[in-house]
């Protein structure tokens, strides 16, 4: 029995000696700041295999003792190949120095197959780089205008940072900056995103497969990340356009250990302006701008302890005076947000992430009339909205071997909702509406989701995710009649009691099966929930949406999407290609009753005037890629269908949603002319927009009425734009590098329908009456001039 027992442990220990794996990891950096990199490509030429680094620049990788060849990329940079002995475990940290593509077809090992061998569809990732060579609106570089060129991904009107993903809406898109939620992600009414490129690392968008870390919106997730700062040097980098200036200032705090960055951009044409108006005219004090402040800080205690502490503020600033009229009217909202991260190795293979999230936007008017017989006097109005989210995040990955990666973990989200809220002033008289009571809610999840590489051939990604939502008091339900004229009840909740308890379980699905080294296909299911939604009366979101839980009356929403792609690259893998074709039914979608105005909801409870209804939408989407080399670019086309139907509107019909779009096309491309000239394009089309006209005028009582047509039954012309730039690098040294940018919007003069109105002349009694309609089209051609600088 001894001896049975000694060969059996024998055997044991030398199968598992036998097999046993040893894990090489580290983080990859740019040489020059230190910066770390994200989706850097890590390639084991012996066993044809690999890995890339996460959000943090970290990888890890399991394998059999032995010898290896390693190779290190990652595109604009250079190939660091190592060859290890492995016998223990190691810590490898590499630095990749930058390369410019100019001349010559480089080719990254391990990063040309990326598109065909992740698991992941339905995910592009853009560099911050190829953002800035593209023409850009009044000169200002826009991440949410760029994305909106990738097929799946819509405009939502002209010169709008706004984007529609699959037939989702606005609020179906969840916007992070390092890890925090970015609530209303543009200027200027949306002409202008948020993020400011300079202070920009990498993005990633998913418009399905949507893996299970991701949750609470239904459509799709724009992950954008900031630099960390440079760990090496002091660096300062900016620009003075058309209509903004902005500034960057990185460096080390400690080499190699601390580093920060600061990142402002302002608006400029009211303080150009402003001192040009006469103090006697009647809009002296009126104005428009905006600004933005970006900061990180980092700490690297050690390789398995890090600190990121990340901020942002923006605010839109809007205000109009009226002398005459003795009328004052200040319109400020804006986003901040504070990330504190916390990165622990607790071993090679188990990698650590534990965020606190402060996020608030918030929107506010104020108005004032001066009483022409007291100027101390006069009427005051004041409204706020707004949206405030307290977040814990715990995200763990395990990597046991090359085959698996393994992802879990939970968050919790305190959500503090102001609806309309409204004060008002008469000379000395307060007008208290109570209308400042706030909602509350709690959101929790958890998730697990596996990357497991079956075999060569085939991989398969598996995760789960459940969530919960509870509204909680103080609360006061307004009941109303089946006109929504009058109060017949009232409901109070006390604090914390439960409102409305709802959970989800959303399974996410995805496979890759390759056909050969050039070519795969993949397939992806996802089904999400939505707790939070933004009630809109517009066609695109404008600061004065509010967003509303769900509560006893609104449900959350669902989506389910289904999804199935090939994907091939040519010639060496300079070109990508791929065709996806998806199909996604929605659920519980929400919109204003028709007749809805702005202010019905206070004193009352918003979702009083919603109606709800599903929806679905089915496309094919073409991406061609030109990734190296002088000349790159892409060309993106879906051909798509979206439809809604809701009981309250048409009968029960469907009618087309207002972004349904039949043919949607984008063509970009940027040439390096030489070291000092480059050139880029971006050329636009698709399908007008929908939108509901009247159909027939009556004279009833001697007024003339409107019979208005189905919902969505009309379409404007197609929308299309040609926009170009040149950029001229005038300098640059080891130390100094300077460049102007000259871009035109719209060369062709293009007059894209914006919105249509009416007019009419005459009288029906002595017969002259006729009715006009007139298109509204908003920017013509702009060209635009900006100087970069950097040093």
């Amino acid at each position: 029995m001894k001896k049975f027992l000694f060969l059996t442990i024998y055997t044991l220990l030398t199968i598992s000696a036998f097999n046993q794996k040893y894990t090489i990891s580290g983080y990859i950096k740019d040489k020059k700041s230190g910066e770390e990199i994200i989706g850097a490509n890590i390639f084991v030429k012996n066993l044809n295999t690999g890995t890339t680094t996460n959000a943090y620049g970290f990888y890890s990788l399991s394998l059999p003792k032995g010898k290896y060849s390693i190779v290190f990329s990652f595109l604009g940079y250079k190939e660091e190949e190592v060859n290890i002995d492995l016998s223990s475990n190691q810590n490898l940290n590499i630095s990749l120095e930058s390369t410019a593509i100019i001349t010559t077809e480089v080719v990254v090992t391990g990063e040309k197959k990326q598109n065909i061998e992740s698991s992941k569809m339905s995910v592009i990732k853009l560099p911050v780089e190829t953002i800035k060579a593209l023409p850009a609106f009044m000169g200002e570089v826009d991440i949410m205008k760029t994305i909106q060129l990738l097929p799946g991904i819509q405009a939502a009107g002209e010169g709008n940072s706004g984007f529609y993903v699959r037939g989702g809406g606005p609020d179906q898109n969840l916007i992070i900056l390092d890890e925090a939620t970015i609530y209303n992600a543009a200027h200027l009414f949306g002409f202008f995103s948020v993020f400011n490129a300079d202070a920009i690392k990498d993005m990633e968008i998913y418009k399905g497969g949507m893996p299970a870390e991701y949750g609470g919106r239904i459509s799709s997730v724009l992950d954008i990340s900031m630099k960390n700062g440079n760990m090496k040097n002091y660096e300062f980098e900016g620009g003075i356009g058309t209509i903004a200036t902005r500034l960057t200032v990185q460096g080390p705090i400690k080499k190699d250990t601390a580093s920060f960055l600061v990142s402002a951009r302002r608006t400029y044409l009211d303080l150009l302006i402003n001192p040009f108006i006469s103090d006697s005219s009647r809009f002296k004090g009126s104005g428009y701008h905006f600004y933005d402040l970006n900061l990180k800080l980092n700490y690297r205690f050690s390789d398995k302890n890090r600190l990121f502490l990340s901020a942002y503020y923006g605010e839109d600033v809007f205000s109009f005076k009226s002398k005459e009229a003795g009328f004052d009217m200040n319109i400020p909202w804006g986003n901040g947000m504070l990330s504190l991260r916390w990165n622990h190795l607790y071993s090679s293979r188990f990698f650590s992430n534990t965020t606190l999230v402060a996020s608030d936007y918030k929107f506010r008017t104020n108005v004032k009339m001066a009483d022409e017989n007291d100027q101390n006097g006069g009427f005051q109005f004041i409204q706020n909205s707004g949206i405030r989210d307290y977040y814990l995040k715990q995200d763990f990955t395990f990597i046991p071997n090359p085959k698996h990666t393994i992802k879990f973990g939970g968050s919790y989200i305190f959500h503090i909702f102001t609806p309309n809220s409204v004060s008002a002033k008469f000379n000395d008289i307060v007008y208290d509406l109570n209308t400042k009571a706030k909602q509350y809610a709690h959101e929790t999840a958890i998730y697990i989701g596996d990357d497991f590489k079956i075999n060569k051939k085939i991989t398969l990604y598996g995760g789960i995710r459940a969530a919960t939502f509870n509204q909680i008091g103080p609360f006061t339900r307004y009941v109303k009649d089946e006109f929504l004229l009058t109060n017949i009840d009232t409901i109070v909740y006390g604090k914390s009691e439960s409102v409305a308890f709802y959970w989800s379980l959303e399974p996410r699905a995805s496979m890759k099966i390759s056909l050969d080294q050039n070519s795969s296909i993949k397939a992806s299911f996802m089904q999400n929930k939505q707790f939070i939604h933004l009630a809109s009366l517009s066609a695109s979101t404008l600061p004065t949406d509010l967003w509303v839980p769900c509560s006893d009356v609104v449900k959350p929403q669902m989506g389910r999407q289904y999804a199935v792609g090939y994907f091939r690259n040519f010639f060496k893998d300079h070109y990508e290609t791929s065709v996806e074709a998806y199909y996604k039914k929605l659920f519980n979608l929400i919109e204003y009753a028709d007749g809805a105005l702005p202010g019905d909801d206070v004193a009352d409870n918003a979702d009083n005037y919603f109606i709800f209804g599903d929806g679905y939408s089915y496309g094919l989407e073409f991406f061609l890629k030109k990734r190296t080399g002088r000349f790159t670019g892409w060309i993106g086309y879906t051909w798509s269908k979206t439809e809604r139907t809701f009981p309250d509107v048409d009968n029960g019909e469907p009618f087309p949603a207002k972004y349904d779009r039949r043919h949607d096309l984008s063509l970009t491309s940027s040439y390096q002319i030489n070291e000092k000239w480059s050139a880029s394009m971006v050329f636009v089309y698709a399908t007008g927009n929908t939108t509901t006209l009247p159909i027939g005028r009556y004279m009833i009582d001697g007024e003339i009425i409107n019979e208005y047509g189905r919902r969505n039954s009309y379409r404007m012309d197609p929308y299309h734009r040609l926009d170009i730039s040149v950029t001229y690098i005038n300098k640059k040294t080891d130390r100094w590098e300077s460049s102007w940018n000259f871009s035109v919007y719209n060369v062709y003069n293009r007059k894209n329908p914006f919105f249509i109105y009416f007019y009419r002349s005459g009288t029906v009694t002595d017969g002259t009456y006729i009715n006009y309609a007139k298109q509204v089209s908003l920017f013509p051609i702009l060209p635009a001039i900006t100087w970069n600088f950097k040093f």
